[in-house]
């Protein structure tokens, strides 16, 4: 371990680690939050590391299985959903991320994961529920409903 790092408090590491987390540099987070997991494994550290991992490294299998473990052990936390739900966006698995992000408002109303599904948008029902929403017919009438109602 860096000998600076060891010099710090844990709640300073995981302070500079989310810090670096919304200032996107990813790696330099990653290396705060892991000291931080190294000294004190909280469900919120590990899930916290576990968000920067995925976004400095791409190791989202590893990720998702330290976040998973996170919700295991303090499955009444919704930033452990919304870390989870992160993870998956960064993965491309979207469909996955909506799902994990609605299991965390469930748990609790967390405006960043309100705000999260917010921007991902939302997709209406098929105009025609019994063909499928690739059909060339449903593609043709959502066009046009949501172009109608968008005014």
């Amino acid at each position: 371990m860096n000998p600076e790092l060891t010099q710090m408090e844990t709640s300073e590491l995981v302070h500079l680690g989310q810090e670096e987390l919304e200032a996107r540099r990813f790696s330099s987070a990653m290396r705060y939050l892991q000291a931080a997991m190294e000294r004190q494994r909280t469900p919120d550290h590990v899930s916290l590391y576990a968000l920067a991992l995925a976004q400095a490294t791409g190791n989202v299998k590893t990720a998702v299985a330290l976040c998973q473990e996170a919700i295991k052990r303090e499955p009444r936390n919704s930033d452990h959903f919304l870390r989870l739900g992160t993870i998956y966006l960064v993965a491309g698995r979207k469909k996955e991320a909506i799902r994990t992000l609605n299991l965390g408002l469930r748990v609790g109303k967390n405006p960043a994961i309100m705000k999260l599904l917010q921007s991902l948008g939302h997709r209406q029902s098929p105009v025609i529920p019994f063909l499928s929403r690739g059909n060339p017919l449903n593609k043709y009438l959502g066009k046009i409903r949501s172009s109608l109602f968008k005014r």
